[in-house]
């Protein structure tokens, strides 16, 4: 029977989990491909200065954070998306630094509103002209940045973007050491 062309079964399950992996590194790359696409936009280096009073009255200073590492947040009331990444936003909040910027989404009045009625409490600044968001180079909502502990912005992300995704990326930059062939973050 050597004349037998059937490939065994052994060698059309490596084919099949090669086709797989394959398929699995093609839309990985193209995946990555997008998100650096849409990332264009953003501020990159250190971090653009964003200060503003939060809807709870209190100041907040980026450059007062320095140290450790920081997720700042550009959602829109308006945005069905934003939506989906509340909770994630929220539950970060409870054991890292966090703010957020609602762009374009009314003043402090309505967006406490919006707060008490989503039932969140992580710290919003209201961005009803849209200047903040347009310093760090967000033209479209969600945008997710983490800045790490020397003020450089060390991720961006813009879309959707998981809990767990976030976390490891805030643990990375607190972990980060200082790049020296870079210009040291503005602290003040």
């Amino acid at each position: 029977m050597s004349g037998d062309q059937t490939p065994s079964v052994s060698a059309r399950r490596a084919k099949h989990v090669r086709d797989w992996i394959i398929n699995i590194v093609l839309i990985l790359v193209i995946f990555g491909a997008v998100q650096w696409w849409k990332a264009r936009p953003l501020a990159s280096g250190a971090a653009p200065p964003l200060v503003g009073v939060t809807l709870d009255g209190q100041v907040f200073d980026l450059a007062a954070l320095t140290g450790r590492p920081v997720l700042v947040h550009f959602w829109a009331s308006w945005c069905p998306v934003c939506g989906l990444m509340d909770g994630a936003v929220a539950a970060i909040a409870e054991d890292h630094a966090v703010v957020t910027v609602a762009m374009q989404s009314g003043g402090p009045h309505e967006l406490r509103r919006y707060m008490a009625e989503t039932g969140h409490a992580f710290p919003v600044i209201a961005d009803s002209t849209g200047q903040i968001a347009h310093r760090w180079g967000v033209v479209g909502v969600p945008a997710t940045f983490v800045v790490d502990s020397y003020g450089r912005i060390s991720d961006a992300v813009v879309g959707i973007a998981t809990q767990p995704g976030l976390r490891w990326r805030l643990w990375r930059a607190g972990s980060a050491l200082p790049d020296m062939t870079r210009e040291p973050a503005a602290s003040g």
